[in-house]
């Protein structure tokens, strides 16, 4: 768990969006993990953390790639998803988009 993703549940707490689960292990098979996760209604979200480093596991190649096919899985398995960044998270405009969802 990271510091942008701690902000995220104390965002949420503040704007009273419940029902989540953090860390929510969505496929029946390997490892992946979401963020948060809505598990009722298939719906989460993932916060790119460190994609303005200079070589992050998200902005390689192979991170890239792994990212792919994780999203794609999600969207396979009837997940709707949504990608958010730091900055987003920073700012509280996260909360709109995850309200919309919901």
């Amino acid at each position: 768990m990271s510091k942008l993703e701690d902000e995220l549940e104390y965002q949420l707490d503040l704007a009273e969006v419940k029902g989540f689960v953090r860390e929510h292990k969505f496929h029946p098979t390997r490892k992946w993990r979401l963020d948060f996760a809505w598990v009722d209604k298939k719906i989460g979200v993932e916060v790119e953390g460190g994609i303005w480093l200079p070589r992050s596991g998200h902005n390689t190649g192979v991170g890239i790639t792994r990212d792919v096919e994780k999203g794609n899985a999600l969207t396979l398995l009837g997940w709707k998803t949504l990608r958010v960044t730091g900055k987003m998270v920073k700012s509280g405009n996260v909360i709109d988009l995850i309200k919309a969802i919901l």
